[in-house]
Protein backbone atom coordinates (compact mmCIF):
# COMPACT_ATOMS: atom_id res chain seq x y z
CA UNK A 1 0.00 0.00 0.00
CA UNK A 2 2.74 2.51 0.93
CA UNK A 3 4.47 2.06 -2.42
CA UNK A 4 1.17 2.68 -4.22
CA UNK A 5 0.73 5.95 -2.31
CA UNK A 6 4.05 7.16 -3.68
CA UNK A 7 2.95 6.39 -7.23
CA UNK A 8 -0.31 8.32 -6.72
CA UNK A 9 1.73 11.25 -5.41
CA UNK A 10 3.75 11.27 -8.64
CA UNK A 11 0.52 11.42 -10.66
CA UNK A 12 -0.78 14.36 -8.63
CA UNK A 13 2.54 16.20 -8.92
CA UNK A 14 2.47 15.83 -12.69
CA UNK A 15 -0.22 18.52 -12.74
CA UNK A 16 1.67 20.94 -10.49
CA UNK A 17 3.69 22.92 -13.03
CA UNK A 18 0.76 23.75 -15.32
CA UNK A 19 -1.76 24.69 -12.64
CA UNK A 20 0.82 26.52 -10.50
CA UNK A 21 1.94 28.65 -13.42
CA UNK A 22 -1.66 29.55 -14.19
CA UNK A 23 -2.17 30.62 -10.57
CA UNK A 24 1.00 32.70 -10.39
CA UNK A 25 -0.04 34.58 -13.52
CA UNK A 26 -3.33 35.48 -11.83
CA UNK A 27 -2.23 36.06 -8.23
CA UNK A 28 1.53 36.55 -8.21
CA UNK A 29 4.26 34.17 -7.09
CA UNK A 30 4.19 34.55 -3.30
CA UNK A 31 0.43 35.15 -3.06
CA UNK A 32 -0.41 31.97 -4.96
CA UNK A 33 2.17 29.83 -3.16
CA UNK A 34 1.21 31.14 0.29
CA UNK A 35 -2.47 30.55 -0.47
CA UNK A 36 -1.86 26.96 -1.56
CA UNK A 37 0.28 25.95 1.39
CA UNK A 38 -1.68 27.87 4.03
CA UNK A 39 -4.92 26.27 2.87
CA UNK A 40 -3.44 22.79 2.46
CA UNK A 41 -1.57 22.98 5.75
CA UNK A 42 -4.55 24.33 7.68
CA UNK A 43 -6.82 21.58 6.35
CA UNK A 44 -4.24 18.92 7.15
CA UNK A 45 -3.59 20.21 10.66
CA UNK A 46 -7.34 20.48 11.23
CA UNK A 47 -7.70 16.83 10.25
CA UNK A 48 -4.92 15.81 12.64
CA UNK A 49 -6.50 17.87 15.42
CA UNK A 50 -9.95 16.35 14.85
CA UNK A 51 -8.47 12.84 15.05
CA UNK A 52 -6.36 13.68 18.08
CA UNK A 53 -3.12 12.94 16.21
CA UNK A 54 -1.23 16.19 16.80
CA UNK A 55 0.22 14.70 19.98
CA UNK A 56 1.64 11.85 17.91
CA UNK A 57 3.39 14.37 15.68
CA UNK A 58 5.22 15.81 18.69
CA UNK A 59 6.46 12.33 19.57
CA UNK A 60 8.18 11.85 16.21
CA UNK A 61 12.00 11.97 16.25
CA UNK A 62 13.35 15.50 16.51
CA UNK A 63 15.77 14.99 13.63
CA UNK A 64 12.84 14.07 11.42
CA UNK A 65 10.68 16.99 12.55
CA UNK A 66 13.37 19.64 12.27
CA UNK A 67 15.77 18.27 9.66
CA UNK A 68 13.21 16.87 7.22
CA UNK A 69 10.91 19.79 7.98
CA UNK A 70 13.58 22.28 6.91
CA UNK A 71 14.21 20.35 3.69
CA UNK A 72 10.51 20.17 2.84
CA UNK A 73 9.90 23.87 3.50
CA UNK A 74 12.96 24.77 1.43
CA UNK A 75 11.76 22.54 -1.40
CA UNK A 76 8.26 24.05 -1.41
CA UNK A 77 9.60 27.59 -1.47
CA UNK A 78 12.29 26.89 -4.09
CA UNK A 79 10.10 25.04 -6.58
CA UNK A 80 7.21 27.47 -6.46
CA UNK A 81 9.53 30.46 -6.82
CA UNK A 82 11.22 28.73 -9.76
CA UNK A 83 7.88 28.21 -11.51
CA UNK A 84 6.65 31.71 -10.75
CA UNK A 85 9.85 33.56 -11.70
CA UNK A 86 10.24 31.84 -15.08
CA UNK A 87 10.09 34.44 -17.83
CA UNK A 88 7.35 32.74 -19.86
CA UNK A 89 5.33 29.53 -20.13
CA UNK A 90 7.90 27.85 -22.35
CA UNK A 91 10.61 28.43 -19.77
CA UNK A 92 8.32 27.06 -17.06
CA UNK A 93 8.43 23.69 -18.78
CA UNK A 94 12.20 24.07 -19.18
CA UNK A 95 12.58 24.58 -15.42
CA UNK A 96 11.47 20.97 -15.10
CA UNK A 97 14.77 19.92 -16.70
CA UNK A 98 16.46 20.81 -13.44
CA UNK A 99 13.64 19.98 -11.02
CA UNK A 100 13.28 16.43 -12.35
CA UNK A 101 16.79 15.59 -11.24
CA UNK A 102 15.22 14.65 -7.90
CA UNK A 103 14.22 11.05 -8.75
CA UNK A 104 17.78 10.27 -9.78
CA UNK A 105 19.18 12.12 -6.79
CA UNK A 106 16.87 10.13 -4.52
CA UNK A 107 18.33 6.89 -5.84
CA UNK A 108 21.91 8.17 -5.76
CA UNK A 109 21.57 9.58 -2.22
CA UNK A 110 20.08 6.26 -1.06
CA UNK A 111 23.50 4.65 -1.50
CA UNK A 112 25.36 6.63 1.23
CA UNK A 113 22.33 7.49 3.37
CA UNK A 114 20.44 4.18 3.39
CA UNK A 115 23.33 1.89 2.51
CA UNK A 116 21.72 0.72 -0.71
CA UNK A 117 23.93 -1.30 -3.01
CA UNK A 118 24.71 0.45 -6.32
CA UNK A 119 25.16 -1.47 -9.53
CA UNK A 120 27.49 -0.48 -12.38
CA UNK A 121 24.55 0.76 -14.48
CA UNK A 122 23.23 3.30 -11.95
CA UNK A 123 24.99 6.29 -13.50
CA UNK A 124 24.21 5.31 -17.12
CA UNK A 125 20.58 4.68 -16.13
CA UNK A 126 20.28 8.07 -14.44
CA UNK A 127 21.89 9.74 -17.46
CA UNK A 128 19.49 7.97 -19.82
CA UNK A 129 16.45 9.01 -17.80
CA UNK A 130 17.75 12.57 -17.51
CA UNK A 131 18.14 12.72 -21.28
CA UNK A 132 14.48 11.77 -21.57
CA UNK A 133 13.54 14.36 -18.96
CA UNK A 134 15.42 17.04 -20.91
CA UNK A 135 13.65 16.11 -24.14
CA UNK A 136 10.27 15.96 -22.40
CA UNK A 137 10.79 19.26 -20.64
CA UNK A 138 11.47 20.99 -23.96
CA UNK A 139 8.13 19.67 -25.29
CA UNK A 140 9.87 18.20 -28.30
CA UNK A 141 11.30 21.58 -29.34
CA UNK A 142 14.77 21.79 -30.88
CA UNK A 143 17.28 21.41 -28.04
CA UNK A 144 21.02 22.08 -28.00
CA UNK A 145 23.40 22.15 -25.07
CA UNK A 146 24.73 25.55 -26.15
CA UNK A 147 21.22 27.01 -26.28
CA UNK A 148 20.37 25.58 -22.88
CA UNK A 149 23.57 27.02 -21.35
CA UNK A 150 22.80 30.44 -22.85
CA UNK A 151 19.34 30.28 -21.30
CA UNK A 152 20.86 29.22 -18.00
CA UNK A 153 23.24 32.20 -17.93
CA UNK A 154 20.58 34.74 -18.90
CA UNK A 155 17.83 33.49 -16.57
CA UNK A 156 19.79 31.94 -13.74
CA UNK A 157 17.41 32.33 -10.79
CA UNK A 158 14.61 29.90 -11.81
CA UNK A 159 17.09 27.16 -12.71
CA UNK A 160 19.15 27.56 -9.53
CA UNK A 161 15.98 27.47 -7.44
CA UNK A 162 14.84 24.31 -9.26
CA UNK A 163 18.26 22.72 -8.67
CA UNK A 164 18.06 23.56 -4.98
CA UNK A 165 14.58 22.04 -4.87
CA UNK A 166 15.79 18.83 -6.52
CA UNK A 167 18.63 18.43 -4.02
CA UNK A 168 16.35 19.14 -1.03
CA UNK A 169 13.74 16.61 -2.15
CA UNK A 170 16.29 13.89 -2.90
CA UNK A 171 17.81 14.32 0.57
CA UNK A 172 14.44 14.47 2.32
CA UNK A 173 13.16 11.33 0.60
CA UNK A 174 16.04 9.34 2.07
CA UNK A 175 16.43 11.02 5.45
CA UNK A 176 12.73 10.68 6.27
CA UNK A 177 13.17 6.91 5.99
CA UNK A 178 16.42 6.93 7.94
CA UNK A 179 15.14 9.08 10.80
CA UNK A 180 11.48 8.04 11.07
CA UNK A 181 10.96 4.96 8.92
CA UNK A 182 9.62 2.83 11.79
CA UNK A 183 7.37 5.52 13.30
CA UNK A 184 3.68 6.02 12.60
CA UNK A 185 2.16 9.34 11.67
CA UNK A 186 3.71 12.23 9.80
CA UNK A 187 4.27 15.96 10.01
CA UNK A 188 3.62 16.95 6.40
CA UNK A 189 0.57 19.17 7.18
CA UNK A 190 2.63 21.06 9.75
CA UNK A 191 5.43 21.58 7.24
CA UNK A 192 2.99 22.75 4.57
CA UNK A 193 1.57 25.28 7.02
CA UNK A 194 5.08 26.44 7.94
CA UNK A 195 5.92 26.97 4.27
CA UNK A 196 2.69 28.93 3.82
CA UNK A 197 3.49 31.17 6.79
CA UNK A 198 7.02 31.76 5.50
CA UNK A 199 5.75 32.73 2.04
CA UNK A 200 3.06 34.94 3.57
CA UNK A 201 5.79 36.81 5.47
CA UNK A 202 7.66 37.28 2.18
CA UNK A 203 4.56 38.62 0.42
CA UNK A 204 4.96 42.31 1.47
CA UNK A 205 8.36 42.42 -0.23
CA UNK A 206 6.87 41.59 -3.65
CA UNK A 207 4.65 43.92 -5.65
CA UNK A 208 1.91 41.62 -6.93
CA UNK A 209 -1.52 42.27 -8.39
CA UNK A 210 -4.33 39.74 -8.09
CA UNK A 211 -6.95 38.97 -10.73
CA UNK A 212 -9.55 36.65 -9.19
CA UNK A 213 -11.99 34.63 -11.27
CA UNK A 214 -14.11 31.54 -10.69
CA UNK A 215 -11.49 29.20 -12.10
CA UNK A 216 -8.88 30.81 -9.81
CA UNK A 217 -10.71 29.46 -6.75
CA UNK A 218 -10.99 26.01 -8.32
CA UNK A 219 -7.27 25.96 -9.16
CA UNK A 220 -6.33 27.10 -5.67
CA UNK A 221 -8.54 24.45 -4.02
CA UNK A 222 -7.22 21.74 -6.34
CA UNK A 223 -3.57 22.60 -5.68
CA UNK A 224 -4.08 22.79 -1.91
CA UNK A 225 -5.91 19.46 -1.64
CA UNK A 226 -4.27 17.14 -4.18
CA UNK A 227 -0.74 18.07 -5.29
CA UNK A 228 -0.02 19.76 -1.94
CA UNK A 229 -1.74 18.10 1.02
CA UNK A 230 -2.46 14.57 -0.24
CA UNK A 231 0.51 14.09 -2.56
CA UNK A 232 3.12 15.24 -0.05
CA UNK A 233 1.55 13.20 2.75
CA UNK A 234 1.42 10.12 0.47
CA UNK A 235 5.06 10.59 -0.50
CA UNK A 236 6.16 10.93 3.11
CA UNK A 237 4.56 7.59 4.03
CA UNK A 238 5.92 5.96 0.88
CA UNK A 239 9.50 7.09 1.45
CA UNK A 240 9.45 5.92 5.06
CA UNK A 241 7.74 2.55 4.67
CA UNK A 242 7.39 1.69 0.98
CA UNK A 243 9.78 0.50 -1.72
CA UNK A 244 11.90 3.64 -2.14
CA UNK A 245 13.86 2.36 -5.15
CA UNK A 246 10.74 1.33 -7.08
CA UNK A 247 8.84 4.56 -6.35
CA UNK A 248 11.84 6.79 -7.16
CA UNK A 249 12.32 4.91 -10.44
CA UNK A 250 8.66 5.27 -11.42
CA UNK A 251 8.96 8.98 -10.63
CA UNK A 252 11.00 9.26 -13.82
CA UNK A 253 7.63 9.18 -15.58
CA UNK A 254 6.86 12.57 -14.00
CA UNK A 255 8.69 14.70 -16.63
CA UNK A 256 6.69 13.09 -19.44
CA UNK A 257 3.38 13.29 -17.58
CA UNK A 258 4.06 16.83 -16.39
CA UNK A 259 5.13 18.09 -19.80
CA UNK A 260 2.10 16.52 -21.45
CA UNK A 261 -0.32 18.01 -18.93
CA UNK A 262 1.40 21.42 -18.88
CA UNK A 263 1.46 21.59 -22.66
CA UNK A 264 -2.29 21.05 -22.77
CA UNK A 265 -3.15 23.23 -19.78
CA UNK A 266 -0.87 26.13 -20.74
CA UNK A 267 -1.44 25.76 -24.50
CA UNK A 268 2.20 25.05 -25.29
CA UNK A 269 2.30 22.71 -28.29
CA UNK A 270 4.27 19.47 -27.70
CA UNK A 271 6.48 18.02 -30.41
CA UNK A 272 7.10 14.49 -31.67
CA UNK A 273 10.16 14.26 -29.42
CA UNK A 274 7.83 13.76 -26.44
CA UNK A 275 7.25 10.13 -27.44
CA UNK A 276 10.98 9.51 -27.81
CA UNK A 277 11.37 11.02 -24.35
CA UNK A 278 8.84 8.51 -23.04
CA UNK A 279 11.00 5.61 -24.22
CA UNK A 280 14.16 7.15 -22.75
CA UNK A 281 12.51 7.87 -19.40
CA UNK A 282 11.01 4.38 -19.09
CA UNK A 283 14.30 2.74 -20.09
CA UNK A 284 16.28 4.86 -17.63
CA UNK A 285 13.82 4.10 -14.82
CA UNK A 286 14.11 0.36 -15.44
CA UNK A 287 17.92 0.50 -15.48
CA UNK A 288 18.02 2.52 -12.26
CA UNK A 289 15.54 0.18 -10.58
CA UNK A 290 17.76 -2.78 -11.45
CA UNK A 291 20.95 -0.98 -10.42
CA UNK A 292 20.12 -0.10 -6.79
CA UNK A 293 19.28 -2.92 -4.40
CA UNK A 294 18.67 -3.29 -0.69
CA UNK A 295 21.41 -4.60 1.58
CA UNK A 296 20.67 -8.19 2.72
CA UNK A 297 19.52 -7.24 6.22
CA UNK A 298 16.99 -4.64 4.99
CA UNK A 299 15.14 -6.95 2.62
CA UNK A 300 14.17 -9.18 5.52
CA UNK A 301 13.55 -6.64 8.29
CA UNK A 302 11.61 -3.63 7.02
CA UNK A 303 9.62 -5.13 4.17
CA UNK A 304 10.72 -2.42 1.76
CA UNK A 305 11.64 -4.92 -0.89
CA UNK A 306 8.18 -6.46 -1.07
CA UNK A 307 5.78 -3.66 -0.12
CA UNK A 308 3.34 -2.80 -2.91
Amino acid sequence: MYTALGIVAVLFWSTTVGVSRSLTEQLGVTTAAAGIYLLGGALGCGYLLARGELAAVRRLPRLYLLGCGALVVAYLVFIYMAIGLASDRQQVIGVGIINYLWPGLTLIFSVPLLKKRPGPLLVPGAALALAGAVLAATSGQHFTAAGFLRDLSSARAPYLLALGAAVCWGLYSNLSRRWAGAHKGGAMPVWLLAAGVFLALLRPFFHEQQHWATHTFFELAYMALLPALLAYAFWDYSMRRGNLVLVASIAYFAPVLSTTFSSIYLHVAPGRGLWIACVLVVAGAVVCKLSVTDPPQETTTDGAGSET
